[in-house]
């Protein structure tokens, strides 16, 4: 433990009478969701974005009359949401409409055929049967292994923050009993046969940034977890859920200010002691907890000086996730024969992947999700249209890309391959469109090497081996969100928000250890 600092001191006459102060850098989900929880624990947070909106990368776009949500559509587990309301006194179902979707999505493959993936486990199990009936009771074992995978991954140890080895000594019978070096294909594989069936229950990695011939099979967990909670839809879109979860924020006493991009983090003996924006404003904190990506926090806001296990040759040995090429648009009609969630699947699946993770190449295939919200929720669109986005995995900026001169010939081929299999005279019907490229993730969203989810979750970047909770260099720090532990997706976000808790003291416990340090440090002066 560092010696009691004069910064320290001056916290505590300032603080005594009143509550510790946190700054969260970043309004994503975690961020958010961390600032509830601070909140509620006696904190005074701050809240800072520097886009003119929160969100992060739950951003909301609007234009031409719809309203297009940036990033996370597919929301699980709403008892997590339902934790969040309950700690500030209110109930979700007060100022959120959840739907259920059924088929949770819909996957296409290349050749006319599709999956409608449901959490319905009769007509789950007919449509195994219908692609392959010999692969009935393998699917049986495969669900009953993701089950168990569920339970000691994401229920025993998504909301426990990896802080020592003594943590991760504690969990390694559970991962050695999910044989979690095995690749989630291949748990995937040992149990189906049919190339179809394998695609439709190993996709689902890709929704956190994950190859699913590379990361964990503790991942398969997202299968079970998707049929135990389903998957739904907020009404108004998921920038219905960051306007609920600000509600709370400023109902607690939370503040968010927007336009205020962190340029560094102030470190004092060690300690975090406040953020400087770039507009040069210092804002002292007594925490710092950063919802924005890891490496780029690391990398970026904090002085080598700083950083002994995070240095820049350990950021840059990651092997980091995907980017995304997300097109954005509007029709003047609508595709009602389209659900909510779809996956058109190119010819490729393996060899495009190592395209993407391996090679870092961006090739002339594709395998797309198609997002059209107004399937379920018709206020995403004006009358008589439909809202879509259709995003595609490419490999992040190690690939060269110049997205500047490539973003239209690309969004023209996507276009190209929707027209031909599911939106018939596509280009004849836009009436509003734009683009997000790797390019715009790391220059709009801070991300490292413009990658969409951080590190990816091999099972030695998972964990404890993951960034941690608690920042292994500054004291006084923390990390929320996809790219610390346990990872991407709103059910991991909003756990890794949770995690802090185990973490983080109090703000009355904070106050008195502060305080008792004060008294020791005093103590020992002559």
């Amino acid at each position: 433990m560092n010696a009691f600092t004069t910064h320290e001191q001056r916290l505590l006459t300032q603080q005594h009478a009143g509550k510790p102060h946190a700054v969260v850098i970043g309004s994503g989900f975690g961020g958010l969701a961390t600032a509830v929880r601070l909140s509620a624990r006696g904190w005074r947070v701050t809240v800072l974005e520097k886009l003119d909106a929160p969100g992060g990368r739950a951003y909301v776009h609007r234009q031409g009359g719809h309203t297009f949500d940036a990033g996370p559509t597919i929301i699980t587990v709403p008892s997590l949401f339902e934790e969040l309301w309950a700690l500030a006194g209110r109930r979700l179902a007060d100022d959120i409409t959840l739907k259920k979707l059924d088929p949770f999505y819909r996957i296409r493959f290349a050749d006319g055929d599709h999956f409608d993936y449901s959490g319905d486990p009769d007509r789950m199990r007919a449509e195994v049967r219908r692609v392959c009936a010999s692969d009935a009771a393998g699917y049986e074992r495969f669900m009953k292994e993701a089950d168990h995978c569920y339970k000691l991954g994401f229920v025993a140890l998504g909301a426990k923050a990896f802080d020592t080895v003594g943590d991760l000594l504690r969990a390694a019978p559970a991962i050695l009993r999910m044989r979690g070096w095995r690749s989630l294909y291949t748990m995937v594989a040992s149990h189906l046969k049919h190339p179809k069936l394998r695609i439709a229950m190993s996709l689902q990695s890709l929704l956190i940034g994950g190859n699913p011939f590379s990361v964990t099979c503790v991942y398969s967990l997202i299968n079970s977890l998707e049929r135990l909670w389903g998957v739904h839809w907020a009404v108004g879109g998921t920038g219905a859920l960051v306007q609920g979860l600000l509600g709370l924020l400023q109902g607690l006493g939370g503040t968010l200010r927007c336009n205020a991009e962190v340029s560094r983090i102030e470190v004092q003996g060690g300690r975090a002691t406040g953020v400087t924006l770039a507009s040069g404003e210092h804002i002292a904190a007594d925490i710092v907890i950063s919802n924005a990506d890891t490496a780029w926090t690391y990398r970026n806001l904090i002085a080598p000086e700083h950083r002994r296990h995070w240095t820049d040759k350990r950021i840059e040995k990651g092997r980091y996730s995907m980017s995304l090429f997300v097109w954005y648009f509007g029709t003047n009609k609508q595709y009602t024969d389209v659900p909510h969630h779809m996956m058109v699947l190119g010819p490729r699946y393996k060899g495009l992947l190592q395209d993407i993770f391996k090679k870092h190449k961006l090739a002339s295939d594709f395998s797309l999700y198609l997002h059209r919200p107004s399937a379920t929720d018709p206020g995403m669109a004006p009358e008589g249209c439909d809202t879509f986005y259709v995003l595609a995995p490419v490999p992040h900026l190690d690939s060269g890309t110049d997205w500047a001169s490539q973003a239209e010939p690309y969004r023209r081929a996507v276009s190209e391959a929707l027209s031909s299999t599911v939106l018939p005279g596509l280009e004849q019907h836009l009436t509003t469109s734009f683009v997000t490229t790797p390019q715009d993730f790391h220059d709009r969203l801070l991300s490292f090497k413009g990658a969409a989810f951080g590190l990816e979750p091999l099972l030695l970047q998972s964990a404890w081996f993951r960034p941690h909770n608690r920042s292994e260099d500054v004291q006084g720090l923390y990390m929320v969100g996809a790219s610390t532990h346990p990872g991407a997706g709103v059910p991991g976000v909003l756990m890794s928000a949770k995690a802090l808790d185990s973490v983080v003291p109090d703000a009355d416990a904070f106050l008195a250890s502060l305080s008792a340090r004060a008294a020791a440090h005093s103590n020992k002066q002559p």
